[in-house]
């Protein structure tokens, strides 16, 4: 772990050590627009180009600050990166950011722009050297530049159409990911384990032994459907997305749906713990069927009636064989 005392105070470093910073900081943010741009670019070509005129915008400023430093102090410009300044502004890793959908990379860029300005006029504002100052303050000019400039490749590349289009591809996308694997998952987890935990329940009236079932179902069923999820397609032809992704989504989704009417078997008392599983039951397949109406636009009444009708016939299967 890195500690700040380990790190050069901003207020230490000389002229040409700031001017280095700033050469390695506009490399950094214009590899960091490439890396968005080749993310983005299969699926949202016109923000990829803003990404792309951005990066070069930041190797102009780059290409500046390089001669101003030559003309100053010469061609060795000495390695100092953000990392090795105490207090300076820090770039969130971009494997944090470009798999969280394109409008929070919009929103990414846009405060790298900004934490840069405000890091600079600050700085400015503090030095008493004149030069420094003036080197900080055109710094900071830089900077706000960089906002306009991503405002106009903005409106040069993303008209309305292209907006509208773009969001409807993330929208889709974020539904074939996460919501159609995480709805299948707890579609599966709520109610194929109702069988199980319920026959379990009425077979034994022994609420231990009824959540240690219900317990071993869930996880099962979970790990079950994340690795088919995962491993029934790459994503590569269908446009579904990282199979991880929706792997994770499925699992995690069926082992919440399982659990969620095994929990209630923690409760002593047999009767009080069933009331309140079924109550548990009720809510997952009207919630279920919500999910369907929003996200996946089935009628609701429709989707009640197959996700409730079909959770009922299992879930008296489960009675019926547990009392008998």
């Amino acid at each position: 772990m890195r500690f700040a005392f380990n790190r050069k105070r901003f207020s230490d470093l000389s002229e040409q050590e700031v001017l280095a910073l700033a050469i390695s900081s506009e490399e950094d943010d214009a590899r960091i627009y490439r890396g968005y741009a080749e993310t983005l670019r299969a699926e949202f070509p016109s923000s990829a180009a803003v990404f792309d005129g951005m990066a070069a915008e930041e190797d102009i400023h780059r290409q500046r600050l390089i001669d101003l430093h030559i003309k100053r102090f010469g061609e060795v410009i000495p390695l100092i990166r953000r990392e090795h300044v105490s207090g300076y502004y820090a770039r969130r890793p971009v494997w944090l950011i470009e798999n969280l959908g394109l409008e929070r990379i919009r929103t990414e860029a846009t405060a790298m722009e900004r934490d840069a300005e405000r890091f600079y006029l600050a700085a400015a504002a503090s030095t008493k050297d004149a030069e420094t100052r003036k080197l900080l303050g055109d710094l900071a000019a830089a900077e706000a530049g960089h906002q306009n400039t991503a405002t106009d490749l903005s409106a040069r590349h993303l008209d309305a159409d292209s907006i509208v289009a773009e969001d409807d591809q993330e929208r889709r996308q974020f539904l074939l990911t996460w919501v159609q694997p995480g709805l299948a998952g707890l579609m599966d987890g709520s109610v194929s384990t109702l069988a199980p935990i319920f026959a379990t329940a009425f077979a034994t009236q022994d609420t231990w032994t009824t959540f240690l079932v219900g317990l071993a179902a869930s996880v099962g069923a979970g790990i079950s459907m994340g690795f088919t999820e995962a491993a029934s397609d790459d994503g590569s032809l269908s446009g579904r997305g990282s199979p991880w992704k929706r792997g994770f989504a499925s699992g995690i989704m069926t082992t919440l749906g399982g659990l969620g009417h095994a929990l209630p078997y923690l409760i002593p008392d047999f009767w009080t713990a069933t009331t309140v599983a079924f109550v548990v039951v009720f809510i997952e397949l009207w919630a279920i069927a919500w999910i369907q109406n929003k996200y996946m636009e089935t009628p609701f009444f429709r989707a009640a009636l197959q996700v409730v009708l079909g959770g009922a016939l299992v879930f008296a299967t489960g009675v019926l064989i547990g009392s008998g």
